[in-house]
């Protein structure tokens, strides 16, 4: 079980999910508990399906669960593609608002791990469109799912005070600039493998000094679009703290960063993500200052 959790990426699940609960939240105003779960499943599904795809740069990055995937692999394969088919029948029945979005972003997944593209390419294998289909991936769950089931059900979209589509759209521009920066960084730590798969990722391409350079302007960016939509009186403080995240990974990936970027480490920033998401979730529960600015 420990090993179905660590290949299914339960770090990156757990990320997602919280972004959801948060952002689902922040844009309408009430928690979308199942949508939660509808995303820690279908991020659960795609993770699966990737490991599944990334056999052979896995076992050349020595990433855990690689000798279990060559054993079972045909047998989680076809699990997988019979939970993610079921799924869609369920949660259309429960949540028809949706179902486009997460066809979608199952077909985004299996395009990006497998190579059905023209001349059997795979997205990933696509320099600039990897990392930019991975964060689409996370604006489809964090944003799409909250925003269409409101809309679904309400026949319109009723902001919360302080919130509006310019809200949205510097959310999302924060979002993918962040995600990006952080994609790199696994680039970084998956440099080796990738190079004998022939990813042309910003690491293999330009090499580490030029692919820290990309994340240290990614992050700043990320940043500085809160800080204007906040002087612009568009981005509410609750959101704007937000900036916080990007500060925080910096100083973690740079500290890693001086002895090389492991495994263990992009877990450990993709985890402290996720304390960020409770700690600011317990504050609104708490109904501790700056709720509601």
């Amino acid at each position: 079980m420990w090993t179905l959790l660590h290949i299914s990426r339960l770090h990156i699940t757990a990320i997602a999910a919280m972004g959801v609960f948060t952002f689902g939240w922040l844009l309408t105003g009430s928690y979308p508990w199942l949508l939660t779960i509808i995303c820690a499943f279908d991020w659960f599904i795609v993770n699966l399906i990737n490991n599944i795809a990334d056999l052979k740069e896995d076992q050349a990055n020595s990433i855990t669960g690689t000798a279990f995937i060559r054993r079972n692999g045909r047998k989680l394969l076809y699990g997988t593609i019979s939970l993610l088919i079921i799924s869609i029948v369920i949660v259309h029945l429960l949540n028809p608002a949706i179902t486009s979005l997460r066809i979608f972003g199952y077909l985004l997944g299996i395009f990006y791990s497998w190579p059905l593209l023209p001349k059997k390419r795979r997205l990933k294998e696509l320099y600039f469109w990897k990392n930019s289909a991975s964060a689409l991936g996370f604006l489809i769950t964090v944003f799409g799912y909250p925003l269409a089931t409101a809309y679904h059900n309400n026949g319109f979209i009723q902001f919360p005070a302080g919130i509006s589509w310019m809200t949205v759209l510097f959310s999302c521009v924060f979002f993918s600039l962040f995600e990006v920066s952080y994609e790199i960084i696994y680039d970084l730590r998956d440099i080796k493998g990738d190079t004998i798969a022939r990813l042309r990722t910003y690491p293999v391409v330009h090499g580490e000094f030029t692919s820290v350079y990309i994340i240290d302007i990614l992050l700043f960016c990320s940043v500085m679009t809160l800080c204007l939509g906040y002087l612009l009186g568009i981005v509410p403080w609750r959101i704007f703290i937000m900036t916080g995240a990007p500060v925080l990974q910096f100083i973690l990936y740079k500290k890693f960063l001086r002895r090389g970027i492991s495994i263990k480490d992009c877990i450990i920033i993709t985890w402290s993500g996720v304390s960020m998401f409770i700690v600011f979730n317990l504050w609104v529960l708490a109904g501790l200052p700056g709720v509601n600015s």
